[in-house]
């Protein structure tokens, strides 16, 4: 059963392996650098990783094609937003909570690779879904 501390503690190890990467690289890179060594370390914990999912678009009852596209999912619960730009601005976070409704997953992480501490300008998110969990 999943469950919202199954969930956080997926969420919390993300952030781990997110800390890991930028320790080594640092900021000021290309997004697809991180993204790469997130997806390896990621792997390493044996997370199932899957890269670039297409997001359908629900509207009017009928599903559309679209070229809305998940950075990461994580083990089918956590969508991961990655970043690599000096600031977070509002519109990423819409476009993560977008995302979230949009293939009905519970939680999402918007980490940006481009700080001087990841955990400082991490924004994580949740749904209704998430809230609707038990909690252990």
């Amino acid at each position: 059963m999943i469950t919202q501390k199954y969930i956080n503690d997926v969420s919390y190890a993300i952030v781990s392996c997110a800390i890991e990467v930028h320790n080594h690289l640092g900021p000021g890179l290309l997004e697809s650098v991180y993204k790469t060594c997130m997806i390896d370390e990621l792997r390493r914990f044996d997370f199932n990783v899957k890269t670039e999912v297409w997001v359908p678009i629900r509207y009017k009852e009928k599903v559309l094609e679209s070229s809305l596209k998940l950075d990461l999912l994580i083990n089918d619960i956590v969508i991961v937003e990655l970043k690599a730009t000096e600031a977070i601005i509002p519109v990423y976070k819409a476009q993560l909570l977008s995302y979230l409704k949009l293939a009905n997953k519970p939680k999402g992480l918007l980490i940006n690779f481009h700080c001087d501490n990841i955990t400082k300008q991490l924004v994580p998110l949740v749904t209704k879904e998430f809230a609707e969990l038990p909690k252990y």
